[in-house]
């Protein structure tokens, strides 16, 4: 009864309000009947009008269910007022109908007037809501106008971004094309002046030796000519004084040379003993640090076991009290029916009462009145008693509902705890997985410091090996064997420097590695980069606080104190091109996967039409809802209707329906969370896969070495002496006439062995050459492998990378269909509690429950944003240390360089002294 009376209430207020008012002032007044007090109407309107949640529903509801509402209540009056020959008016405080004194027929002619005028009211109100839903509309399309001239002209700004930046790296390709080009001509003005200057130093000791050969010349034909044996002695004597000063200074100059080996040697051996001793320092450094690490990560997995098995134990406890509940759910749905059955039954024992009190006043029709109220007499007690056990099944129905809410709500909240737990323990395992990661690439450190431990001991043993095998300094006893000493000490010197030299490339290598590492160290360890990696793991407080706190903490993650800022601001505009770059392909992979998910979904998923669909069920359950009250209030009005029982069967099947959309509801987010961890699992081994490729080509660099092979038939000192400008000799038939030369039986002995020893160095310094210029060769050829093999990585990297992207964007696009899915779901599960409580929730808890929905999207956005931004960050520094590493081979090739040009021209400068020697020696 107090609900009858709300609705009665509710009613009177509003504009509709006042339309019934009117309406019952005009019956009142036809009938003779005492009006109602506008003061009580007011004040019983404005006590429930815009409060409480009955008021809520009616105001919302729409004004076609009202004026059949009203129209379904004036017939019902007429209707039975016309059968018990009384007048009828409606009280302002409850929904029944109050009996007045019987009037004529002109008073009825005027209710009905009033009555037409009522609908023709609600007709014009019901265009006019018409019309304020078309504005409605407008107005939202006018919006969507708004919002996309707002992103054309973001797209623009972007594209002027695009431009500028693409100006500003072709400028910076230009500077440095200009700067290469300078600095070839400069080497190429250095290299000509070089060129000069040794050409003028030949011509000066050609000449020099000219001139020799002229005096020489001279001396001979004198002799021949028959001069004195005064002469021939004065040449020999002088001859052996040259030759005596000169093996002199020769042998000072060697054992000097001697000295400055012993010397250089023993520092290469202490070198050599530190550089062991620093490297079994390190290794062992290592292999503690391997051991604190295992033991981290062997306590980190314990308590990630611990917290695991914790959580399993909570969550089981919690699945068990659901089940329970759902249990005690299903007991109160059943005592629940059976209630409702109870009530069907005594409906129909209502209904019955009223047929016998119909067939009993059915004859004595002329005198209505007293029928009717003998009748009344007569069932009075029964109604009583009916009414009484139909308000107490009614209260009880309510408690069982405000039970199944209660359990409900506990259900959702042990579902987010569950899910609580579960966000808890991803980052365990997050650094779980990066500790393991750490491990590797220490026992692969490890690994490649113990092989160059063992070949620098294998070094060092060969080097010991050629020391003590080197046989000892034979005396000298002419100028031949001057000259094959001095081959044979410039030959081994240089072999030692060659040794030397690569020794030092390797120390310089490593310690560039050390430099590397140490960086990477500091800029892991730096104090203002710890809100980037605290945000790997789990968001801060602070970083909830805006949505641009992610690209705040990429800007400020470096600080002007630190070194490695000058690097950075190089590299700035590089960044920025990839960063924008790196944002294009995201955005094209998120339109890629946007197009798969319709596809998928078999249509265009459209927010707003399922808006629409959600708003047009509410306005039928509420629609459904108004007509079981009138209903019900006909049925307590005039006894029994032949519809009720058709309409409950039609409220029953759309309630199943609304059912079963929600199980397919839920089934759809079941796949869909699973379709997440299968994409979840697909990007962990892209990832895997991604980190693999960039470990392997940074192991293998690029290495540019351009080699021009030598044509067949030809000799390599040969082409180097046509390069130097010295055309005149010929290397094969040199070596040739030393043969004839040493075979001749006309020379000394002393003459035919420095012959025979020079053929023999000019032989063996070719196929040296021979054997430089073929591991020249090999090596260029691994070099291409090696660069051919880096092309394919980089494309397979470039498709993973890709890949990754589509993957991300499609993992995006599932979060946000399953949240849709899920604000869908509860929407249905809203509307479902509309259908079964009568409830509706208010304006606040309708505001509260946006803003909540609209915060959780914001974390979801600001959390994507964070993890891109460090993603970038990571992929920057792997740049920034491949162009580095770049830079390092560069300069180690250019070392190289200099050092083959180095021993070409030693072999030059060999080749020019035995064939000068030939030719002062006949």
């Amino acid at each position: 009864m107090d609900e009858q009376g709300n609705r009665g209430t509710v009613l009177g207020c509003g504009p509709w309000g006042n339309l019934e008012r009117g309406a019952r002032l005009r019956v009142n007044k036809m009938t003779g009947a005492r009006p109602l007090g506008d003061t009580e109407m007011d004040r019983a309107a404005g006590d429930q009008c815009g409060r409480g949640p009955a008021a809520t529903g009616m105001e919302t509801r729409h004004p076609a269910i009202l004026s059949i509402t009203r129209s379904t209540s004036a017939d019902v009056c007429g209707s039975y007022s016309q059968q018990q020959g009384q007048t009828w008016i409606q009280d302002s405080h409850c929904s029944a109908f109050i009996p007045a004194r019987p009037q004529h027929d002109m008073g009825r002619s005027a209710g009905d007037d009033g009555c037409r005028r009522l609908n023709s009211q609600g007709f014009q109100n019901s265009k006019v809501w018409t019309k304020l839903t078309d504005i409605q509309i407008e107005l939202h399309q006018e919006k969507s106008k708004v919002s996309r001239l707002e992103r054309e002209k973001n797209q623009e700004s972007k594209r002027i971004k695009e431009q500028e930046q693409h100006k500003h790296t072709v400028t910076v390709t230009e500077l440095k094309a200009k700067l290469h080009e300078e600095k070839m001509k400069e080497l190429q003005a250095v290299r000509e002046n070089l060129i000069k200057q040794h050409e003028q130093e030949m011509s000066r000791t050609v000449k020099l030796k000219e001139a020799e050969i002229q005096r020489l010349k001279s001396a001979v034909s004198s002799i021949r000519d028959g001069s004195s044996d005064k002469v021939r002695t004065a040449l020999s004597a002088e001859a052996r004084e040259e030759a005596r000063k000169v093996f002199d200074s020769e042998r000072l100059k060697l054992l000097q040379e001697i000295t400055e080996l012993k010397s250089a040697k023993k520092h290469v051996d202490e070198a050599l003993n530190n550089i062991i001793q620093a490297d079994k320092i390190k290794a062992g450094d290592l292999r503690s640090e391997h051991h604190s690490h295992q033991e981290a990560i062997a306590k980190i997995k314990w308590e990630s076991e611990r917290d695991i098995r914790r959580l399993m134990d909570e969550i089981k406890a919690k699945d068990r009290i659901i089940f329970s509940l759902e249990k005690e759910l299903e007991t109160q749905t059943g005592f629940l029916q059976k209630l409702q059955l109870q009530k069907e039954a005594l409906d129909e024992q209502l209904f019955l009462v009223k047929e016998a009190e119909c067939n009993v006043g059915s004859p004595k029709r002329e005198i209505p009145g007293r029928v009717g109220d003998g009748s009344e007499h007569c069932g009075s007690p029964d109604l009583r008693r009916n009414q009484k056990r139909m308000a107490e099944l009614n209260a009880t129905i309510r408690k069982l509902e405000d039970r199944n809410t209660l359990l409900g709500d506990e259900r959702n909240e042990l579902l987010r705890r569950v899910r609580e737990t579960e966000k808890q323990c991803k980052p365990l395992l997050d650094k779980n997985k990066c500790l393991t990661k750490r491990n590797d690439e220490l026992m692969q450190s490890l690994q490649r410091m113990e092989e160059k431990l063992k070949a620098l001991s294998k070094e060092n043993a060969e080097m010991r090996e050629k020391i003590t095998s080197h046989p000892p300094l034979k005396k000298l006893r002419s100028l031949n064997d001057l000259d094959q000493a001095g081959e044979e000490q410039e030959v081994e010197f240089l072999k030692l420097q060659v040794i030397e030299q690569q020794n030092i490339i390797d120390d310089l290598t490593r310690d560039r590695e050390k430099l590397i590492r140490r960086k990477k160290h500091k800029r892991s360890s730096k104090p203002i980069k710890r809100h980037l990696v605290d945000t790997v793991f789990g968001y801060d407080d602070d970083s909830m606080d805006s949505e641009t706190s992610s690209v705040a903490s990429y800007r400020t993650d470096r600080t002007p104190a630190t070194p490695d800022d000058d690097l950075d601001e190089s590299l700035a505009a590089e960044e920025s091109e990839l960063r924008f770059r790196q944002l294009t392909k995201e955005y094209q992979a998120l339109q890629r996967a946007y197009a798969l998910l319709q596809e998928h979904t078999g249509g265009i998923i459209d927010a707003e039409r399922e808006a629409k669909a959600q708003e047009q069920m509410h306005t039928e359950a509420l629609r459904y809802k108004a007509k079981i009250e009138d209903l019900e209030k006909a049925l307590a009005q005039k006894g029994q209707d032949s519809q009720w029982v058709d309409e409950k069967q039609l409220f029953i099947k759309r309630n199943q329906e609304i059912l079963d959309k929600i199980e397919k509801l839920e089934a759809e987010n079941n796949r869909l969370q699973q379709e997440l961890q299968d994409a979840r699992d697909q990007n962990e081994l892209l990832e895997f896969r991604n980190l693999e490729l960039e470990e392997r080509e940074r192991r293998s660099p690029p290495f540019n070495l351009q080699i021009h092979p030598f044509s067949d038939g030809v000799s390599a000192l040969q082409i180097y002496c046509m390069k130097e400008g010295v055309k005149d000799v010929c290397i094969p038939d040199l070596i040739k006439q030393l043969d004839i030369l040493g075979d001749n039986g006309n020379l000394r002995n002393e003459e035919q062995v420095a012959i025979i020893q020079a053929s023999t160095v000019l032989s063996l310094a070719e196929k040296w050459i021979q054997q430089i210029e073929g591991a020249e060769a090999a090596l260029h050829r691994k070099m291409m492998e090696l660069e051919s093999d880096m092309e394919q990585f980089c494309k397979l990297k470039g498709y993973l990378e890709e890949e990754l992207d589509y993957r991300k964007q499609a993992l995006d696009q599932a979060y946000m269909r399953i949240q849709e899915l899920e604000a869908t779901l509860y929407n249905a599960l809203q509307q479902d509690t509309v259908i079964k409580f009568g409830e509706l929730l208010n304006d606040k808890q309708q505001d509260e429950l946006r803003m909540a929905v609209e915060k959780l999207r914001r974390q979801m956005l600001r959390k994507s944003r964070e993890f891109d931004c460090q993603i970038l960050q990571e992929r920057m520094e792997l740049l920034q240390q491949a162009h580095q590493r770049i830079r390092d081979l560069e300069d180690k090739t250019d070392i190289q360089k200099r050092q083959i040009k180095d021993l070409e021209e030693k072999f030059l400068f060999l080749f020019l002294f035995f064939s000068l020697a030939f030719i002062l020696w006949p």
